[in-house]
């Protein structure tokens, strides 16, 4: 380790999501330790579990924090859609005593992880051939769907976008996905693409899959819908995963349009990375390229899944040397 290195002050980066917290403590992006993991649901406010995790044995002293959270940003109040969490920002720095507490999307920071992650830690499907210098796309489905990107600047730097991209309208693509959109209206309204692409999505496609079919329709798990796919064990989790792949093809099409981006787009959140090789056989592919005139530009974009086990920590470290 150089001596710049070790003259780096140490700070506390953070990814909190709808289903777990971790923290860890860091001088740079590639250099992490201490990583600490709580479930979410267990907190109601970000002060609770930091402090917590400063006030651990042999802890060194930090005065500065970025954290990483599934919810917009826009000023002091946070209160998450997917979790039942609610605080200020600043009141949370000063209980604290700390100089500096820096709050930014999830997602943000997961985009800002990209140009830093090892390649052994992405995953390449397909053929396609990133172009260097062009907008890189990235979405992940988890307890929600998160949206993100980079953009290229001209001193060679990133600038990572932070919105809410889950939320946009979903357009269905074939009959069932038409059905599909019919039965979620009813239940919430306006139907966003995440009421589909995330965990919960996954038990709303599987009810309504079973209920067509005169199927118990049992309240099962994202988890356990998945692995009954994967095990060929039920028809309706099969079909319920497929359907949800060829969604997620779309989504990440209209993502890659809409940014232009050539340099590849990835994909993170908690379900994509567990699925293994049916992932690269799922309908995910010919959705993808299913743009008509514009299905040849789609096909040389190259798609990753990222398998890095904390990557949202990495983007928020990054995020201090930005």
């Amino acid at each position: 380790m150089s001596i710049g290195t070790l003259e780096r002050p140490i700070r506390v980066v953070g990814d909190i999501g709808g289903t777990h917290i971790r923290f860890a403590i860091c001088r740079g992006a590639h250099d992490i330790s201490r990583i600490w993991v709580k479930k979410t649901a267990d907190y109601q406010d970000l002060e609770t579990p930091l402090r917590e995790y400063l006030s651990q044995e042999d802890m060194p002293a930090c005065k500065t924090a970025v954290i990483g959270i599934a919810n917009p940003v826009s000023g002091d109040q946070i209160r998450m859609t997917n979790a039942n969490w609610s605080f200020s920002i600043e009141a949370t720095r000063k209980a604290l005593e700390l100089d500096q507490l820096a709050l930014l999307n999830d997602f943000s920071a997961l985009a800002l992880s990209l140009p830093h992650l090892p390649s052994d830690e992405l995953e390449l499907i397909g053929q396609g051939q990133a172009v260097r210098g062009t907008p890189i796309g990235l979405l992940g489905p988890g307890t929600g769907l998160g949206v993100s990107g980079l953009i290229p600047t001209s001193e060679g730097k990133w600038v990572a976008l932070a919105g809410e991209g889950g939320h946009t309208s979903f357009s269905p693509c074939d009959e069932t996905e038409t059905w599909l959109w019919e039965e979620a209206r009813k239940v919430y309204g306006h139907v966003s693409t995440e009421r589909f692409l995330s965990g919960a999505g996954l038990k709303f496609i599987h009810q309504c899959l079973s209920r067509r079919a005169g199927a118990e329709t049992e309240s099962l798990s994202p988890a356990d819908i998945t692995q009954r796919a994967l095990e060929q064990a039920c028809p309706q989790s099969m079909q319920t995963l497929d359907i949800f792949c060829a969604i997620l093809g779309t989504a990440a099409a209209n993502l890659a349009l809409t940014l232009g981006a050539r340099g590849g787009v990835f994909l993170g959140g908690g379900i994509v990375p567990k699925l293994g090789e049916y992932f690269g056989r799922s309908p995910f592919h010919a959705r993808f390229h299913d743009k008509g005139r514009f299905g040849d530009y789609l096909a040389a974009i190259p798609i990753y899944v990222i398998r890095s086990p904390y990557p949202g920590l990495v983007g928020a470290a990054a995020h201090l040397v930005s």
